[in-house]
Order: C-alpha cells, then structure tokens, then sequence
C-alpha cells in the first residue's frame, strides 16, 4: 500500500499556488493572496481529512482503530463532505471579510480540484466505464478501452479556473458571484462526468445536484443584490 492520497493532495496544491501568484498581480492584491494561499492551504487539509474519514465511515471502516488508513488506503475521499468541510474552514478564516476571501480563492480553487482529479495518475484511478473512442485508455493487462474520466474533470476544471481568472480581470465581478459560480461548476463537473465513473451503486449524485443548485442561489443573490444597492456603496 501507498501514500497515494498524500500524492493526490500536492498534486493539487501545485495548481493553487499557480493561480493565487497570477492573481495577486491581477485581481487580488500580493499581501492578500499570501493570506489566501496559507487559507487555502487549511481548508484543502481540512477538507481532505473530513472527506476521507467520510469514505471510511461509508466503507464501515472505524477511523479511531484503523488510523493508518487514512492516509493510506485507495479508497478516495467523500465528495460533499470534503467540500463542506473545506468551505467551512474558508469561511471561518475569512469571517469578518468573508466574500473578498471566498472569492478570492475561488478560481484557485477550481484549479486545485482539477490538480486533485489529475493525482489519479498518482493513484492509478484514472479510467471510467468501456469506451471505444479513439481516446479510450486500457488498464494494464487488459483489452477493454475505458474513458480517462477523471482527466475530462481536469480539463474542465482547469479550463473554467482559466475563464473565470480572466472574467475577474475583465469585469467586476459582485460579492458573492465569483464563490457562486466556482461552486456551481465544480459540482456541475461532477455531476456530468459520474456517469463515466465505475460505481455498483450510483455515486453521492445528490449532493452535486445540492452543490450545483447552491452555487447557482448564490450567483444569483449576488448579482441581484448588487443590483438593488446605491451606487454609491460599494460594500
């Protein structure tokens, strides 16, 4: 057995790095986004020790007289907990300037999830259900083609990172609307990628189906509420 999720994990953190460190010259300010980048940092641990212990609990294994296996089993990590957690440890950071926070780390974020779905190439996770598309990957001693699904989620990932870092330095953006639509794609990516992941049961659907919907609500109040503020306040 492996520290394969370790290697996950500083495969995604590379990718924040990388976008705070262009955004600080852009979008957000230097000192800002040395804070973000130490923020972020906690809530990827966070959210990777939450959601792991998740997938533990749904495999019926007990965290408490397995501890090694959090760090070391394949087993991944639970989704939505891992995401609430790591919002959560965001949010308690940034309270008092909590949407300068949010979403200042918003596209980071997407990035370092795209960084997470590549770690699969650390882990030997990478391929979904039989294709036979062109593109189509084989695992080792095998004839069947399989979809690289967690590669899509990457490409999509990174790409919208990518759009919405030049979407903040093109407009301004309102409070809250960054956060928003960060969220609603990263569970949106999800979402429409799960059909091309290997599950006996269904994966957790219902909470990208929440994430998506969340992340939209939030987009949303944001622009409306920017909408029904005097011009003057710039809050």
């Amino acid at each position: 057995m492996e520290f394969t999720l370790l290697g996950a994990a500083f495969v995604a953190v590379i990718p924040i790095h990388f976008v705070l460190s262009w955004e600080a010259k852009r979008t957000n300010a230097a000192m800002c986004a040395r804070n973000l980048w130490d923020i972020s940092l906690g809530a990827v641990v966070a959210g990777v020790f939450v959601g792991r212990l998740a997938a533990m609990l749904g495999d019926g294994v007990n965290p408490l007289t397995h501890p090694g296996d959090i760090l070391i089993i394949r087993g991944g990590v639970a989704t939505g907990p891992a995401t609430i957690a790591a919002i959560a440890t965001a949010a308690w950071f940034g309270r008092g300037v909590l949407w300068p926070v949010l979403d200042g780390l918003a596209a980071s974020a997407l990035a370092g999830l795209a960084g997470w779905h590549a770690g699969c190439l650390v882990r030997g996770t990478c391929l979904g259900t039989p294709s036979g598309l062109p593109w189509a990957v084989s695992q080792e001693g095998s004839a069947v083609g399989r979809h690289p699904v967690e590669i899509y989620a990457a490409v999509l990932l990174i790409a919208a990172a990518v759009v919405l870092v030049w979407s903040r330095m093109k407009w301004t953006l309102p409070p809250g609307a960054p956060t928003g639509i960060a969220l609603a794609v990263a569970a949106g990516v999800r979402l429409i990628t799960e059909p091309l992941r290997p599950s006996l049961g269904g994966g957790p659907v219902w909470w990208y189906v929440a994430g998506f919907a969340a992340g939209i609500a939030t987009a949303i109040w944001a622009w409306r509420r920017a909408g029904t503020q005097p011009a003057s306040d710039t809050s």
